[in-house]
């Protein structure tokens, strides 16, 4: 891992220095990745959508570069990279990152912290939130709006309700993309009419995966083709079977009462939970392993000092990226919310994703410093 230094190259290196020192006496070290990254990473784990942002080049050999976006993707990967991957690993770093944003300057300051490879992921957690409150006491920002939620909540509740895949997988989407998860079903369910392929969707009726993979590959082998319009056999497959899902009815309405009902739920954390196990009690379902951890971070914040009564928590929750897998937070300036100064949560799925050959828990926050240092001088 390269821990060489970085300047602030701020109006508040100051305030900086005092965030960085926090940091650092918190006993995270200091993390520098390379300005240039690789394009894939970001275009597979935040879509395709962040392409008009990127600042993307090619080199000779026909890689697809671009100046890094944020800076949680490139530590990972130099976590991953070195001799302490797997290994607990705990980093902060400052630094310029570059991404197209209509008005306001396209290079700008973030300086975060990433922890790696705790198993002790609620009391991880609630360090996160007491070192990004640390951070907005470093620039003098007292007034907070504090939001949070937990996507483990939420697909603990679909994985309870034994929903088909393509359910699972339209939900899951629907609630990273902040999306409305009832014009989503009725979009599905409209769009699941008559088809060029009935008889090839009929033979898929109530199979799986692996059934609709094979059917697909020998179809594709019978025509001598291993794609069809850019599509691999496997995206094929997943298409035909949502499609053969789709036919056979829409989400039954118990059901989608139930989803919206805890996607309502909001208020401090320890009234959240209350509903939350009386919601499911009443509905008869089994999401307790993700509740407790809630309960317990609940319990590692107010060990720490925070004030969980000034957290405003929301089952729909979320901060619009597919990678995160518990709890998210976003740190605001209270009655000027449209901008948020420290966001961050879980996200143990990231590091596989980008080649480590077994989960490793991870979690951290990002610090938007010309934000921060706005809401600091206007306090």
């Amino acid at each position: 891992m390269n821990t060489a230094s970085t300047s602030p190259v701020t109006g508040s290196a100051a305030r900086a220095d005092a965030l960085l020192s926090a940091f650092a006496g918190a006993g995270y070290e200091q993390a520098a990745p390379a300005i240039l990254q690789p394009a894939e990473p970001f275009l597979d784990l935040s879509g395709e959508d962040i392409r008009k942002s990127l600042y993307l080049t090619t080199d000779p050999n026909g890689e697809d570069l671009c100046l890094r976006p944020d800076l949680t993707i490139p530590v990972a990967r130099d976590y991953l990279a070195s001799r302490r991957a797997g290994q607990p690993g705990n980093f902060y770093y400052l630094g310029p990152v570059f991404r197209f944003r209509g008005g306001k300057p396209s290079e700008f300051m973030q300086a975060g912290v990433e922890s790696f490879g705790r198993i002790d992921r609620t009391a991880a957690d609630a360090e996160m939130m007491a070192l990004a409150l640390e951070a907005t006491s470093a620039f003098g920002v007292r007034d907070l709006d504090i939001r949070s939620g937990d996507a483990a909540l939420f697909m603990a509740l679909i994985d309870a309700l034994r929903l088909a895949p393509v359910w699972r997988r339209r939900l899951v989407k629907c609630f990273n993309r902040k999306t409305s998860i009832t014009a989503e079903v009725e979009n599905l369910t409209q769009g699941a009419g008559q088809s060029d392929y009935e008889g090839v969707l009929a033979a898929l009726a109530g199979s799986d995966r692996k059934a609709a993979l094979a059917l697909v590959t020998d179809l594709m082998s019978i025509a001598g083709t291993e794609n069809v319009g850019g599509r691999t056999t496997a995206e094929i497959a997943d298409r035909f079977l949502e499609q053969s899902t789709l036919k056979g009815g829409t989400l039954a309405r118990e059901t989608l009462t139930l989803i919206e009902r805890f996607l309502t739920i909001a208020g401090e954390p320890d009234e959240a939970l209350a509903q939350l196990r009386n919601l499911t009690a009443d509905a008869g379902i089994n999401i307790n392993a993700a509740l407790d951890e809630f309960e317990s971070r609940i319990g590692f914040m107010a060990a720490r000092g925070i004030d969980t009564g000034e957290i405003a928590f929301s089952t729909s929750f979320g901060r619009g990226l597919d990678y995160y897998t518990g709890f998210e937070f976003e740190i605001r300036r209270s009655n000027n919310g449209s901008e948020p100064l420290v966001g961050g949560g879980r996200y143990d799925g990231l590091l596989t994703r980008l080649g480590a050959a077994s989960p490793i828990p991870a979690v951290g926050f990002s610090v938007w410093i010309d934000a921060l240092t706005k809401a600091g001088d206007a306090a």
